[in-house]
């Protein structure tokens, strides 16, 4: 009787730290944006052998996801700066921010381009992920891998934590059972690491889709972000509305 209530006691106690750390509402979380430029530009030949020496290997940027139980929104860390050695990307920065609300299927992307940022409003994608038995630490967190494939082709590896229950991610990746704090797509020599997650005694945040920026939502606006989108594009050999909407609204940001 004596071991049947010890065992009880420990049940109990177990329930109470599994309820405590997997009901986060809210909370801010750092990840690391990783390229490897030196893999990336590999098969480039306008690179010289002098300055590809004298690259730094990775091409790295901290992104902010703050999160409440149904909404998030991910962004580039403010004054985020780069060092000399990665000039080849300083004018094509990254300055995407995204917006997803769980609650009603919805996502929107502010998205600079050629100098002017749009606004541009989506449905979360959907992806079929495929759940391993790996597992890793990331941040703290007991993460568990899966993989899906995006773009036909491209494999993408995941690791997530039930421990936190919205169903987020870096990137607009989406759709598994609780947080994404890893990711890797090896074809794009790129990872994302949450380095950070600042859970506890974090209020519930006000989170608020992008407002700056030129809107899109009727056709003729959409039309003027589309021509100025390609306009650098060989006019000869035009491409498909289609194939342009996928490179607007990638889960790649």
């Amino acid at each position: 009787m004596k071991h049947l209530g010890l065992t009880m006691m420990l049940f109990f106690a177990v329930t109470i730290i599994k309820a405590q750390t997997v009901f986060i509402k809210s909370a801010k979380i750092t990840f690391e944006k990783k390229i490897n430029q030196k893999q990336q530009l590999a098969s480039n030949t306008w690179i010289s052998d002098d300055a590809r020496d004298k690259m730094s290997k990775y091409r790295i940027s901290n992104w902010d996801y703050n999160f409440n139980d149904s909404t998030s929104i991910y962004k580039i860390k403010p004054k985020e700066t780069l060092n000399d050695n990665n000039f080849f990307f300083i004018a094509g920065e990254n300055t995407n921010e995204l917006y997803t609300d769980f609650s009603k299927n919805a996502r929107v992307i502010r998205k600079p381009i050629s100098g002017e940022d749009f606004i541009l409003k989506d449905t979360i994608p959907h992806l079929r992920w495929k759940i391993m038995n790996d597992v890793r630490q990331i941040a703290g967190y007991e993460c568990r891998k899966a993989i899906t494939v995006i773009n036909d082709s491209v494999t993408v590896v995941a690791f997530y934590t039930d421990e936190i229950l919205l169903k987020g991610g870096p990137e607009g990746f989406t759709g598994l059972p609780g947080m994404i704090l890893g990711l890797a797509i090896p074809r794009y020599n790129t990872t994302w690491f949450a380095t950070k997650v600042e859970a506890k005694n974090v209020p519930i945040l006000n989170i608020a889709p992008p407002a700056k920026g030129k809107r899109t939502d009727t056709e003729k606006d959409f039309k003027k972000m589309l021509d100025l989108y390609t306009r650098y594009d060989d006019k000869k050999n035009p491409r498909k509305v289609e194939d342009i909407k996928k490179e607007l609204y990638t889960l790649i940001l």
